[in-house]
């Protein structure tokens, strides 16, 4: 099974320890959704945020972390049987994982965690002769309470053999994109690159299910909030002037290919101000 990963490994052609470190972290996070795939974790939950959109459809950028949501609501759900699972699936590649559940009962967004020292020692690294003491880390992160109105597809994939993924549609998925870059308390330029990405694919967001999720969770939670495109566009209109482009820059800089980097110059409030112009 080593080689079937190394062979992986190699299709990336990665140009540099950092992208090398991020295809190794990508191909085992293939190998954590074959194994979710197998405990039946997909009947339960759907496959959203950045991952989900390099994986399944094609995203340029690198992406460190897995986000999931329920299908319906469930605030006992526990990450541990699949945990269990996850661990006799990467033994069965040659990885030898610490996985950490590290979700509380209270929580709506459950975490767990994976650790791999095992797995760079026994591939040809071009670049990465070991993580200087570090550890490959992925985080997985679930919705327990997701809000209304999202809709849902599946994909198959084809490493390390065929399975499917439930997912979110990629509309619904931007909605929520959407929610973080209107919401989240700190500035994470991932979430601004893929917003270039959606506008360049033709989506717009589930507006629905944005409304549902500000409601739910944002600044404006309880009010009588309805979301047409005139008040989106408003409401990122004002974000983008508000954002500090370098900082942005900077944070997703690493997850790109090299070929890519340059255009990083470009990120400014005119240049994101006509990706907007391009939504509707």
């Amino acid at each position: 099974m080593i080689d079937l990963i190394q062979k992986r490994l190699a299709e990336y052609k990665a140009a540099g320890p950092v992208e090398e470190e991020n295809a190794l972290k990508e191909i085992i996070q293939e190998i954590m959704l074959f194994s979710l795939w197998q405990a039946g974790f997909f009947e339960v939950a759907a496959f959203q945020g950045g991952t989900s959109l390099r994986i399944l459809h094609g995203l340029p950028r690198f992406s460190e972390d897995m986000d999931f949501i329920l299908l319906k609501p469930d605030a006992v759900f526990s990450w541990q049987p699949y945990l269990d699972n996850l661990t006799v699936t990467c033994k069965e590649f040659g990885i030898e994982p610490e996985t950490l559940n590290k979700a509380r009962m209270d929580q709506r967004i459950k975490k767990a965690m994976i650790k791999d020292t095992s797995i760079v020692n026994q591939l040809n690294m071009s670049f990465m002769d070991d993580l200087n003491g570090r550890k490959l880390t992925i985080k997985l992160e679930i919705d327990c309470n997701p809000p209304d109105g999202s809709g849902f597809d599946y994909s198959y994939l084809d490493f390390p053999v065929d399975f499917e993924v439930c997912h979110q549609d990629v509309s619904s998925n931007f909605a929520l994109k959407t929610h973080a870059l209107l919401c989240r308390k700190y500035l994470k330029g991932r979430d601004w690159y893929d917003f270039g990405w959606y506008i360049a694919q033709g989506v717009t967001p589930n507006l629905l299910l944005l409304q549902n999720a500000l409601i739910q969770y944002g600044p404006w939670q309880g009010e009588d909030l309805i979301i047409d495109q005139d008040w989106l566009v408003s409401a990122l209109d004002e974000k983008i002037n508000s954002i500090d482009w370098k900082a942005a820059a900077d944070d997703v800089e690493r997850f790109m290919k090299p070929v890519e980097r340059k255009s990083l110059s470009l990120w400014s409030e005119r240049f994101f101000m006509s990706k907007l112009k391009k939504m509707y």
